[in-house]
């Protein structure tokens, strides 16, 4: 078979290694880009609350992995995207009498959120003082999945002082 293939002429076979590679290519990009989607994040019926409140959202023309993924470098993403991916295949398969009605982020996917937050946002980090709470979902629970997806950590309020103390701040009565 492989003689059969070297008589062809060569050029006619990178034509079509070339062209191969870049269908290839394509497919590749394509897909990886759709499993970003709202509607692939979508498809899993657990998501549908999520999604909803997403699309009423002032974020919901970003993708999915535009805040649930590290953006540091291409391996990390798709590391991070296959674990997370092998999560939710397992939950939503064998693991479903586990999942929670409001799914909240695990401490992993609260820093990578939290730094593309800061990311997207480092202008108003810039000009308003953002550094009394540990992360940006401290405060923005609701960003951008509305108030079903706040804990009940976020309606309590502040212990006298916190804001203050965690800003490095001090009281000031006049």
């Amino acid at each position: 078979m492989f003689k059969k293939i070297w008589k062809v002429d060569k050029r006619l076979l990178l034509f079509i290694g070339v062209f191969a590679g870049i269908i290839f290519s394509v497919v590749t990009v394509k897909t990886l880009a759709y499993t970003d989607s709202p509607e692939f994040c979508s498809g899993c019926h657990i998501m549908t609350e999520v999604h909803n409140s997403f699309t009423d959202s002032n974020h919901a023309g970003l993708s999915c992995g535009d805040c649930h993924l590290p953006h540091d470098n291409v391996v990390n993403k798709y590391t991070y995207k296959a674990k997370a991916g092998m999560n939710h295949v397992y939950y939503n398969t064998l693991g479903e009498e586990k999942i929670p009605k409001v799914l909240h982020p695990v401490e992993s996917t609260e820093q990578v959120v939290n730094e593309n937050c800061i990311d997207c946002h480092e202008n108003t980090l810039n000009n308003v003082s953002h550094d009394s709470k540990d992360s940006c979902v401290t405060c923005h629970q609701s960003v951008p999945h509305g108030k079903g997806f706040k804990t009940e950590d976020f309606y309590k309020a502040p212990k006298p002082g916190e804001l203050l103390e965690n800003k490095g701040g001090t009281f000031n009565n006049g």
